[in-house]
């Protein structure tokens, strides 16, 4: 039986004061890894072990072009290199999953992954998602990060960001990215985020990723319901 395999999916992208740039594929990484672990203590009949694949650390991270640090390959490079990834780990994987951490990478995951779907391969993907999580460097990523990268969250410079709902922030965002709606680079209270709550969220992110992995039932853009 053909393995199966996560492959995470993040970003290098500025993540205010505060948090590492590559915050968005630790999580991701972490993620598979734990989703990994879950589903080999429960394999199903139809795929074979679940492996994970070293992360894709480039993402679409424009929005944030703005900032030092930030290294964006945009949409249509991301789309290119996920799915020439999915041809050739499709040529003896018998199934894939991208899990990802970076909401930017969204359209390009769409996309890449319903074409590989369209040429008959076995693919999915999933996200790194927490339920009323703040968008960026805020509570929510920065209580993950202390979770799992303690020592790399330097607390002594952390300072809130604009915390405006995203949805209204987007218009403004589009126009101007993450400069426009935030001098720090946040959106959201990393004041506010422990270990502890780390430790939740992080729990409902696998949570979540295992749930869609295992029934493996893929919408009509690939993501995994």
């Amino acid at each position: 039986m053909s393995p199966a395999v996560l492959i995470p999916v993040g970003s290098t992208e500025q993540h205010g004061p505060h948090l590492p740039l590559d915050t968005d594929t630790r999580i991701a990484t972490a993620v598979a890894g734990a989703v990994a672990a879950r589903l080999g203590a429960h394999r199903s009949e139809d795929v074979g072990r679940w492996l994970v694949a070293p992360a894709i650390a480039y993402g679409d991270s424009g929005e944030h072009q703005s900032f030092a640090g930030t290294i964006s390959i945009g949409t249509h490079a991301l789309t290119t290199l996920l799915v020439e990834y999915g041809r050739s780990a499709s040529c003896w994987a018998g199934r894939l999953a991208f899990v990802n951490g970076h909401g930017g990478n969204v359209t390009a995951l769409r996309q890449a992954v319903t074409l590989l779907r369209a040429e008959g391969r076995d693919v999915g993907w999933c996200a790194c998602a927490a339920q009323d999580g703040d968008a960026h460097a805020g509570h929510t990523e920065t209580s993950v990060l202390l979770h799992l990268s303690p020592f790399d969250v330097l607390t002594d410079q952390w300072c809130a960001g604009n915390g405006t709902p995203l949805s209204e922030l987007l218009p403004s965002m589009r126009r101007g990215g993450m400069a426009a709606v935030s001098e720090v680079g946040v959106l959201g209270d990393p004041t506010t985020a422990t270990a502890e709550e780390g430790e939740r969220i992080f729990a409902e992110m696998v949570d979540s990723c295992v749930q869609r992995v295992a029934r493996w039932v893929p919408g009509i853009d690939g993501m995994l319901r």
